[in-house]
Parts: structure tokens; C-alpha cells; sequence
């Protein structure tokens, strides 16, 4: 094996060398870089959901928070539950976790965790449980359908329009 020796004087002749040679290629990319194409006809991934609960969740100070919203779920989201110990006792208690993880503001409250989903009422958690289900699927659930008697063609929502119905 063959060493090289390089002195100073050298080696600040080619780190001069080397940053002109890195100035010269970055003006190169900003004169050859194209412009970004047209945007697209494409429609915008709706990821959040805004929601009003029946009842509302009330909080230490009294106040009730009936509006918020709800994010998409990631497959992250449906599996951190999975591993954590108060669902491992209690399988009843994926939804309050899982909940927790995708509501990011009720009200005026933007840290949503286990605790505040577990102190709402149940008709609310119900009502969560079932706009978790819609917007995670497709994001609706409807369905066209065609009446056996009149021919006529209209759209069902699967899920049921009343808390309880499905």
C-alpha cells in the first residue's frame, strides 16, 4: 500500500478548488432546475374531520366542549394500542386509546389523551366510535342502491342516521 503525504499549503489549494467547483454546480442546478408541472386536477386528501358531540364533554372548570375534531387514523395508530398495558388487562379499553390518538382539538382542549376520553360520557364516546368508523373507511357510508319496486336509484348511508342504528 502506497501512502500520500499532503501538506497544508495543498490542502487549502483544494479545498479552494472544491468550493468553487460546489458554487459553480449549485448555480448549474439553479439554472437547468424546471419548473414544478401545473398542479393537477386532482382533489385535496381530506384528513381531518370536524365533528359536534350530543352531549359534550365537560371539563374540571365546568365547561362544555361540543366541538372538535378527528384526523384520519394511521396504521401507527391502530397499532400502538395493541402493546399498551391498559389494553392488555382491559381489551374493552382499545377504543379510549385509540380515540385519544386521533381527536386532535375538542373545544378549546388540543391535548385529548386517555384521560379526558374516558371522563366523557357514554352517548359520546358511542357517537366518536361510530365517526371513527366513517371517516376511516373510504371516508363515507353510502351506498347506491336501486328500489325492487319503483326502479328508482337513490344513496343509503350504511352506518344509520340515528346513535344506535346501523
Amino acid at each position: 500500500m502506497r501512502r500520500r503525504t499532503v501538506t497544508s499549503g495543498g490542502l487549502e489549494e483544494v479545498l479552494d478548488s472544491l468550493a468553487s467547483a460546489t458554487s459553480a454546480a449549485r448555480e448549474e442546478a439553479q439554472v437547468q432546475t424546471p419548473a414544478p408541472p401545473a398542479a393537477r386536477n386532482q382533489p385535496d386528501l381530506r384528513t381531518e374531520f370536524e365533528f359536534e358531540l350530543p352531549r359534550g364533554y365537560v371539563d374540571d372548570d365546568g365547561q362544555v366542549h361540543r366541538t372538535g375534531s378527528m384526523r384520519l387514523a394511521t396504521a401507527r395508530d391502530e397499532l400502538r394500542p395493541q402493546i399498551d398495558l391498559r389494553v392488555k388487562e382491559n381489551p374493552a379499553y382499545l377504543s379510549v386509546v385509540l380515540l385519544s390518538q386521533v381527536i386532535t382539538r375538542l373545544g378549546t382542549i388540543t391535548d385529548v389523551h386517555a384521560g379526558v376520553v374516558e371522563r366523557m360520557y357514554a352517548t359520546d364516546v358511542a357517537f366518536l366510535q361510530d365517526f371513527y368508523r366513517r371517516i376511516n373507511s373510504e371516508g363515507h357510508t353510502h351506498a347506491a342502491v336501486t328500489c325492487p319496486l319503483c326502479q328508482g336509484a337513490f344513496e343509503v348511508d350504511l352506518s344509520g342516521g340515528r346513535l344506535g342504528e346501523s
